[in-house]
């Protein structure tokens, strides 16, 4: 017995379709459980040090932190219980704009937040980003 040409088409387009999975987005860092410690250093400056609770969805992630306004940042893989930091200081002052990106496998998401010491305010944006 042989198929309808049409047929195998469809049962091949199926069995394909069937191996594409798409990925579960990971949920972007959320600025409510986002801390940083605001401390000065010598001279002028002041450094911040960023963690973030366990959180599953982050497993195996790695955490960016990039001071906007001064162009310097810190990264690091996240901890066995799934948490970020603490990390070490970031130079920055409070107002500064600062990205938070999780990169896991297969994905990205991130955050802009102004700085300020301790919890993050979500309803603050960075402009023009």
């Amino acid at each position: 017995m042989r198929l309808n040409p049409l047929i195998a088409t469809m049962i091949g387009a199926l069995g394909l379709s069937a191996c594409v999975t798409p990925s579960i987005p990971i949920p972007p860092p959320d600025p409510t459980e986002m801390t940083f410690d605001i401390t000065s250093t010598s001279g002028s400056g002041s450094s911040a040090v960023f963690s973030y609770p366990p959180n599953q969805n982050y497993r195996g992630a790695t955490v960016y932190v990039f001071d906007v306004n001064n162009g310097g940042g810190v990264f690091h893989l996240a901890n066995a219980d799934d948490s970020f930091g603490p990390l070490q200081p970031l130079p920055a002052v409070a107002g500064d704009q600062v990205n938070v990106a999780i990169e896991s496998a297969d994905q990205t998401i991130s955050r802009c937040i102004i700085l300020r010491q301790g919890t993050q305010d979500p309803n603050t944006y960075c402009p023009g980003i």
